[in-house]
């Protein structure tokens, strides 16, 4: 019964998350906002929407490691698992934005800011409110770098069909389906962990964190299957940093949450040699198969290690 309702939950989850992205969108290109900042904002926050209401519902109920290996998870498998992905299954990736000079820092930055507030063993109220400053530096920055790029033509008839009435409706059910499925979705994992007799932390790191990664998998492959290859790049990157900053600020800013940093020493490795591989990629513009084949080795070793845990 509990995984029943975690599928349900984790459904309901992702279909929510799915309407905010796509109801965002519209609002957004009836506004003539850029594609650009679409994809680095609105949708790089709106994929997050999951993991950010797990992580909140989990740190409520007092489960500070599902909420914890929720982000970490997602951080991990964004870019092992959905820009390898990526860089497998679409035959040529130019993007002209330079991801490195421009990006790269903001990839970086907020796993560094995690590991220096994790080392006191708490992610305090202040710790999530320096957290959510740095999304808000990095939207502006983004805004700002955005500026000369120009508005993409917008369909008139996209323009013609658009509703407020319906877009704001429809956001506010994928709120709803959010809120409620996060709600559903941890405790039935929580639940699922105490049958099996495994720890709240394995569960959320591969349970729950692939299941509210789904989002960014399908956006970021949608994209990059239409030639939006900055889009789809770019979302895993704005993700990632949307998971360290919105997401565990405001789990913390919900209820302090005590972390045992020294216990998870090899899943917090993962995630910060997959963000460094990330930067080399983006560095050496190696967007091709080989730097997907090593990504999915270093996924191999992050779920073979999680798997002998459960042994």
């Amino acid at each position: 019964m509990e995984f029943l309702i975690f599928i349900i939950a984790m459904g309901a989850l992702i279909w929510g998350a799915d309407k905010i992205v796509e109801q965002s969108e519209k609002i957004a290109l009836h506004l003539n906002i850029s594609e650009f900042v679409i994809g680095a904002t609105l949708v790089a926050l709106g994929t997050s929407l999951p993991e950010m209401a797990a992580s909140m519902a989990a740190s409520a109920n007092n489960h500070p490691e599902i909420a914890i290996s929720n982000v970490i998870g997602s951080n991990i498998l964004n870019i092992t698992l959905v820009l390898a992905i990526i860089f497998l299954i679409v035959k040529e990736l130019n993007p002209d934005r330079d991801f490195f000079a421009k990006d790269s820092i903001w990839a970086l930055m907020p796993i560094m800011m995690f590991l220096l507030m994790a080392i006191d063993g708490i992610i305090s109220r202040f710790d999530a409110a320096l957290l959510l400053l740095l999304m808000i530096a990095y939207v502006m920055f983004l805004l700002k770098d955005a500026k000369g790029l120009g508005t993409e033509e917008v369909d008139e008839l996209a323009r013609e069909e658009f509703s407020w009435f319906s877009s704001i409706t429809w956001i506010l059910i994928g709120f709803i389906l959010v809120v409620g499925g996060a709600n559903f979705a941890v405790d039935s994992a929580s639940g699922i962990a105490r049958g099996f007799g495994v720890s709240e932390w394995v569960i959320g790191i591969i349970m729950i964190s692939f299941g509210t990664s789904l989002p960014e998998l399908v956006v970021s492959v949608s994209a990059a299957m239409k030639n939006k290859v900055e889009m789809a790049i770019g979302n895993i990157i704005g993700s990632n940093l949307a998971n360290t900053s919105v997401v565990l600020g405001a789990a913390a800013m919900v209820k302090p949450m005590d972390f045992a940093m020294g216990s998870y020493i090899f899943d917090i490795s993962t995630m910060v040699v997959a963000t460094l591989m990330l930067v080399f990629i983006a560095a050496n513009r190696l967007y091709s198969k080989p730097a997907g084949i090593s990504l999915v080795i270093v996924l191999g070793l992050f779920l073979n290690n999680t798997l002998q845990s459960l042994a």
